[in-house]
């Protein structure tokens, strides 16, 4: 009996877990108790997570450690005020985009209004606070909150994705450079050869020539197998890694297009993850076809480092640039 009541005990323990980290997180502060007690009275019909604070600096150690739907925070505090205090909690990335309320009490002048505004509220209310009024505003940031994580998740969900079909692509295009290039390249040399033996026994002329031709084609389409192959995934960056990579292809593209290539490479150390590796490598193939395309350019520089912190490459060109009107086009 026990056995069957414990998967559920452990499901009902998840959901309750899941239940409690949907909730959204807001901050209170006020340093009179009876006040903070009274909107945490309030607010708890919201069904939120609630997180008190009774100064300025407490309110900024929490700001520092959570993210929150929205601050309502007192304007008249001992230490650090209201206004000094949201200005700090501005001048933080992660609390940046916090929507901030501002309550006073009833005898303070409004014109503080436009101080508590200069420095990030988003709106101001008077003190004692109308239930119905304050319950509604913060419900609508906590909405706007979830749906914010909600965009958060699904732009997260759409990298994932769109590394995950790269790496399938770059997958497959591996797989199919090594059929084309073991294949395809074994059976061409098997015909070199069997043109080769037929040759030595051939005596007519005109016979001998056509071997000859045939030979020629045969290493001429070994050439195109090898050129196809390196095109859908260079071995040189599975065995080599990125940085031999990137110095053969700017001799390549030089070869190819008559651009004189300038390049500047790390000395070569262990190699790269594949994934950033692979990522680097086809950004640098896709700049060279720019530049080829439109740019009009004599000279490429290329700089490429490779750091603790991450790599950086560099490509700059002598062409004619981009106009701002292309820029900033719909094209």
């Amino acid at each position: 009996m026990n056995g069957a009541v414990e998967p559920f005990a452990a499901l009902r323990a998840e959901s309750a877990t899941d239940a409690e980290a949907s909730k959204a997180k807001i901050l209170l502060v006020d340093d009179e108790p009876k006040s903070l007690y009274a909107l945490q009275e309030l607010l708890s019909t919201l069904g939120e997570h609630l997180l008190v604070a009774q100064s300025g600096e407490e309110a900024l150690r929490l700001a520092l450690k959570n993210d929150f739907a929205v601050i309502l925070l007192d304007v008249r505090m001992p230490g650090i005020d209201g206004f000094e205090t949201a200005k700090l909690i501005r001048n933080r990335e992660r609390s940046r985009s916090t929507p901030i309320i501002f309550l006073t009490a009833a005898a303070d002048e409004m014109t503080s209004m436009f101080r508590g505004y200069e420095v990030g509220a988003v709106d101001y209310l008077m003190k004692p606070v109308v239930p119905e009024i304050l319950k509604s505003k913060v419900a609508v940031f906590v909405e706007l909150h979830r749906k914010s994580e909600r965009l958060k998740e699904s732009e997260d969900k759409l990298r994932r994705l769109a590394a995950h079909l790269i790496s399938v692509r770059e997958e497959e295009r591996a797989h199919i450079a090594r059929e084309i290039h073991d294949e395809l390249g074994q059976v061409l040399t098997g015909i070199k050869m069997e043109v080769g033996w037929l040759a030595k026994r051939l005596t007519q002329p005109e016979l001998l020539e056509k071997t000859e031709s045939m030979s020629k084609l045969i290493d001429s389409t070994v050439q195109t197998v090898r050129k196809i192959a390196t095109g859908l995934r260079p071995e040189m960056l599975d065995d080599m890694g990125l940085v031999p990579a990137i110095g053969w292809q700017a001799k390549e593209f030089q070869k190819r297009t008559g651009i004189r290539c300038r390049v500047k490479l790390p000395p070569e150390t262990e190699k790269l993850d594949i994934d950033v590796s692979t990522t680097a490598f086809r950004i640098f193939q896709e700049i060279l076809t720019n530049v080829a395309r439109h740019s009009r350019a004599t000279r490429v520089d290329i700089d490429l480092s490779v750091t603790d912190a991450g790599v950086r490459l560099e490509v700059h060109d002598n062409g004619v640039g981009i106009a701002d009107s292309d820029l900033h086009g719909r094209k």
